[in-house]
C-alpha cells in the first residue's frame, strides 16, 4: 500500500522547513502556510519518493520536498496529469522536478546525480488534510 511517510512546509522563501505531521493543502493553491502558495501554479507540492531518499543517502525532507512516499513504484515515472488522492486532498502530477543549484550545496555533485530522480511537481485539485502515515491512491490521467 502506497502511504506518506513524512510531510514539511516551508514557511518563507529560503528558510528551513518545518516538518509536521499533518499539512491542510487548498484546492488550486497548495499547501496552507507554505512559500510556494499560488494560484494555478503547476509548483505548489513537491513530492519525492524515500526509495530516492535512500539511493542517494538523504534523510526525508533534505532536498526541502513536501511530502515523501513509499511504495508508489517508480514516482518518477508517473505522467502528468496523474492524479494522488491522499486523506481528504487530490492531487495532480504536473511535471518533474529538475534539480537546482541548492541539491549541490548538500552535497557537490548530487545536482547532476538527481537527474530524473528529484521528486514530482503537483498541483492540489481538491482541498483537505493529509497525514504522515495517509494511503496514497494513484489514479492514471484521464483520457
Amino acid at each position: 500500500m502506497p502511504q506518506v511517510v513524512f510531510l514539511q512546509l516551508v514557511p518563507k522563501r529560503k528558510a528551513p522547513p518545518v516538518p509536521t505531521a499533518s499539512l491542510k493543502l487548498l484546492e488550486g493553491l497548495g499547501i496552507e502556510g507554505d512559500s510556494h502558495v499560488k494560484p494555478r501554479g503547476s509548483r505548489q507540492v513537491l513530492l519525492m519518493a524515500e526509495e530516492n531518499c535512500d539511493a542517494f543517502g538523504l534523510a526525508p525532507g533534505e532536498v526541502r520536498e513536501n511530502i515523501v512516499t513509499r511504495g508508489i513504484g517508480n514516482l518518477q515515472a508517473l505522467p502528468a496529469g496523474t492524479r494522488l488522492e491522499i486523506g481528504g486532498a487530490a492531487l495532480e502530477i504536473t511535471k518533474d522536478c529538475e534539480p537546482c543549484s541548492f541539491i549541490d550545496r548538500l552535497r557537490p555533485g548530487l545536482r547532476e546525480k538527481m537527474v530524473g530522480r528529484r521528486g514530482m511537481l503537483a498541483r492540489v485539485t481538491r482541498s483537505g488534510e493529509i497525514r504522515v502515515g495517509d494511503e496514497i491512491r494513484v489514479h492514471p490521467p484521464a483520457p
